[in-house]
């Protein structure tokens, strides 16, 4: 496995904007701090649940039907350039208010964010699957990729803090060095 490419993806998808993220961000800037993180946390729990689940269904999809991890690794690079492509494209001038900004809308949240369903069914069979099929190394992975988000979520909230001004000045220019290290990470499954 590419470690370089796996970290890459994994904290591009998680810290780049979305709906999480942004509500994350919209959260602690009406808010405060430790909204921000009590959304944070319920995201994580759920980011979790999701990557468990994930972890064992594409697990037993390629014990039984060994072509769907081919399937799934060209899933998953055809999302991530999607998500490049989104990403370079975004506006995030109309992040919408967050009334609700605790655990359980954090944790719901989850459960219905397309991008984090897509990523986490998709990471495990592009990046791991082909390389571990071992319970601990799936653990570790699911545990890592966790952490990851985790990062990810509290680096919203200190940015809904302290930068929100900043990168909405620059937000073309991060935007696109986001997308170009999207596209190198779904090249490098390839090679």
């Amino acid at each position: 496995m590419n470690i370089t490419s796996f970290l890459m993806y994994c904290f591009i998808i998680t810290v780049t904007p979305g709906p999480t993220n942004i509500v994350i961000l919209a959260t602690t800037q009406n808010y405060g701090m430790k909204k921000g993180l009590h959304f944070s946390y319920g995201s994580t729990i759920a980011f979790f649940m999701l990557l468990v689940l994930s972890a064992f269904l594409n697990t037993l999809f390629s014990t039984w039907v060994p072509n769907v991890l081919f399937i799934m690794q060209v899933v998953g690079t055809a999302y991530m350039l999607y998500l490049a492509y989104q990403i370079y494209t975004m506006d995030t001038t109309d992040a919408s208010e967050n009334k609700a900004g605790n655990f359980s809308s954090g944790f719901l949240m989850q459960f219905l964010n397309p991008k984090v369903v897509l990523f986490t069914m998709t990471v495990i069979p592009s990046f791991v699957l082909p390389y571990y099929d071992s319970t601990v190394a799936l653990s570790l992975s699911v545990l890592g990729i966790t952490f990851i988000g985790f990062i990810a979520f509290l680096l919203w909230v200190l940015f809904g803090a302290i930068f929100k001004q900043f990168l909405q000045n620059h937000k073309k220019v991060v935007n696109a060095f986001m997308a170009m290290c999207l596209v190198y990470a779904a090249i490098m499954i390839w090679i």
